[in-house]
């Protein structure tokens, strides 16, 4: 017997081994048809369901009512974050586990409240005993699912039957496209309810105060130095008065009022630098200084504050209104509170 008889022949797909950039792409691709499918289906049965669903849920809400997302395995995990998305977007909302609630966690949910439940087959058993108690007092189903006949899609007043698209496993077993497609719905459920509700950034502050994120959603107003600290000089003054209030507030830069107390220009460094260039000489403010300043409104967000000091390529802004300078801010007040 030869050599080469004796040898085991590899399988084709062992010899062909896609690379990992190979498997990222292809991944991405199968997901990114997923959700192209998912879209697609809005335009018909699935979007005339998704609207009912939103009535429904915002029906629960009018009384009072929560969002209560439930789901086993792979949709539980996306279950959780479709909660917190809701709960920080300003819908109440919270997870129920499905085998905690069979031990005591039914109490969890109260009449009031409407019920998410996920599970791509449709078929998870652990969320019978929440399937059988909304049905036992009245507590609306809303279900994602993939499978309209499904247990899960059969007892839901409102059924989201996706789309049943190829997991990019390479096996088709692991959970990738479907979780794909359960999150993009959980957050196109959260973002249709916080338009409809016109929830602004501010109401979003409410919810994130801590970290860079709530560091940006604050306002000017929160940020400014205010006061006696604002430098601030007459106009008709000389340039040296402008010089001392400048060098004792720090700013490197000093607002100039007119005679009605509003803003009519500021002197930076840079308009002194040019003053001692062409010869100094203790001139009136007025002569040197820019007028029509750049300002900011007291309620500007720090985000919007943080993009105008770049744009502007300056480092001290007043906030002004009704034309009256009520503070300012400089970049190092950014810096300080997390924004940049």
């Amino acid at each position: 017997m030869s050599g080469t008889e004796n040898d085991m022949t590899l399988p084709e797909s062992a010899l062909e081994a896609p690379s990992p950039l190979q498997a990222a792409r292809e991944t991405l691709e199968v997901e990114a048809r997923g959700l192209e499918a998912l879209r697609a289906a809005c335009d018909g049965p699935l979007g005339e369901a998704f609207t009912r669903a939103i009535g429904t849920i915002q029906d629960a809400l009018a009384k009072g009512g929560r969002v209560i997302v439930t789901g086993m395995g792979k949709s539980g995990h996306v279950g959780r974050k479709i909660a917190a998305t809701l709960a920080s977007t300003g819908t109440p909302s919270h997870f129920v586990h499905p085998a905690e609630a069979s031990h005591g966690d039914l109490g969890m949910i109260q009449q009031e409240d409407v019920i998410l439940a996920l599970s791509w087959s449709g078929e998870a058993p652990e969320l019978s005993d929440i399937i059988a108690y909304g049905k036992r007092f009245g507590v609306p189903l809303v279900a994602i699912t993939s499978r309209a006949g499904s247990a899960l899609g059969s007892a839901a007043e409102v059924p989201l039957v996706l789309p049943a698209m190829p997991e990019a496993c390479p096996n088709g077993l692991a959970p990738t496209t479907s979780t794909t497609m359960q999150m993009a719905m959980g957050d196109a459920i959260a973002v249709a309810l916080l338009s409809l509700r016109r929830f602004t950034a501010q109401d979003f502050r409410k919810f994130h105060p801590g970290g860079k994120l709530g560091a940006k959603l604050r306002k000017a107003r929160d940020l400014m130095h205010g006061g006696d600290a604002v430098p601030l000089v007459r106009a008709g003054v000389r340039l040296s008065q402008a010089i001392v209030e400048m060098t004792s507030k720090r700013f490197g830069v000093t607002g100039v009022l007119d005679e009605k107390g509003q803003l009519a220009g500021v002197i930076t460094d840079g308009d002194l630098r040019r003053a001692f260039t062409q010869g100094f000489v203790d001139s009136l403010v007025d002569d040197i200084m820019t007028r029509a300043p750049r300002t900011i409104h007291p309620d500007m967000l720090a985000s919007a504050l943080l993009a105008e000091l770049s744009s502007s390529a300056i480092t001290s802004v007043f906030v002004v209104e009704n034309r009256r300078p009520v503070g300012i801010v400089h970049i190092h007040d950014l810096l300080r509170a997390g924004v940049v």
